[in-house]
């Protein structure tokens, strides 16, 4: 069979999923023969056995877009049974997942061998009750079965880094996950194991921070010392309310995240940077300085203070 025959029988009868079963394509006319020739001529790639997608579409997303995706392709290809829990059920409740990796988690009431598992599967071993699971309807109409959101969150806190943990329950409280509800799981939960890393996870959340960006300034600012700087604060400006990722009101200094969809997810990019540009002249006009960050900047703890530091010596000097 030709590639451009292949091609062209994929383009027809794909199904309209990201990632499909061997069943959903075999229903389409997308039989072994062809599946076969198209993953060996690389325009279908085979995620794990029984589950596809078209090659074009993934080398096109995100990666963290890809990770989320290989969970529903670990369910099509068990049939259904996994209980995902920990990263793999903050990525099907839509919760940002920071430098989470791909790995698949589930939790079972029994222990599991890495072999039996698949060696890009982490099985955790914990009794879950009715509270603590809900489930997605998946594309071949089954139900995907997952821990609940606030479950999640204080799995997560167990096994993750701080940083990595906090974006997942920052965006878990944005998604209107209740604080004190979290805290009262902890305390009733048999699983003591992690409890300490849980409770320091909740003592460092805050819903305002509005990406995984923000999440990680916010706590980079914290350890640094820098702590007057609050989350999300309304500034006034002859043009207008200008809304600070973070603002120290005592130094005048303004602190922003700037993350690619800050300026493309609500509007073209040329409207949204003329727009932005035009609030951070009216702030520096009312005495203001903004500093402004990128993913690189957090990565440079000492160069972040030390900027910081000589902004607030300017400041000073500005005000007498």
């Amino acid at each position: 069979m030709k590639p451009d025959t292949i091609r062209d029988m994929l383009d027809e009868r794909w199904p309209d999923f990201p990632v499909a079963s061997t069943l959903q394509l075999a229903h389409e006319g997308l039989g072994d023969r062809v599946l076969t020739a198209a993953v060996r001529i690389g325009l279908v790639i085979r995620l794990r056995r029984g589950a596809y997608a078209r090659s074009s579409y993934w080398h096109g997303l995100k990666p963290w877009v890809r990770d989320g995706l290989l969970v529903h392709a670990h369910h099509l290809s068990t049939g259904g049974a996994a209980r995902y829990s920990h990263i793999s059920a903050a990525r099907l409740h839509e919760c940002q997942a920071w430098g989470a990796g791909p790995r698949i988690h589930v939790t079972t009431d029994y222990a599991n061998s890495r072999r039996s598992a698949g060696e890009d599967v982490r099985t955790h071993r914990a009794h879950l009750d009715e509270r603590d699971c809900t489930s997605f309807l998946a594309s071949d109409g089954r139900e995907m079965l997952a821990t609940s959101l606030a479950r999640t969150v204080l799995d997560c806190a167990r096994i993750l880094p701080l940083e990595q943990a906090a974006v997942i329950g920052d965006h878990a409280l944005r998604k209107g996950v209740d604080a004190a509800g979290l805290r009262r799981l902890l305390e009733e939960g048999l699983e003591k194991r992690g409890s300490r890393r849980a409770r320091l996870l909740l003592d460092s959340l805050d819903g305002r921070s509005e990406s995984a960006g923000e999440t990680r300034t916010r706590l980079l600012l914290y350890s640094l010392g820098q702590r007057n700087f609050t989350p999300q604060v309304e500034i006034p400006t002859p043009t207008g309310l200008f809304r600070a990722d973070f603002a120290d009101p005592g130094s005048r200094i303004v602190v922003e995240f700037d993350g690619i969809g800050k300026y493309t997810d609500y509007r073209p990019t040329d409207e949204a940077l003329i727009a932005e540009r035009q609030r951070e002249n009216a702030l520096i006009e009312g005495g203001w300085l903004v500093l402004r960050l990128g993913w690189k900047h957090l990565d440079r703890p000492v160069e972040l203070n030390r900027r910081i530091m000589a902004m607030a010596e300017r400041s000073r000097r500005m005000s007498t």
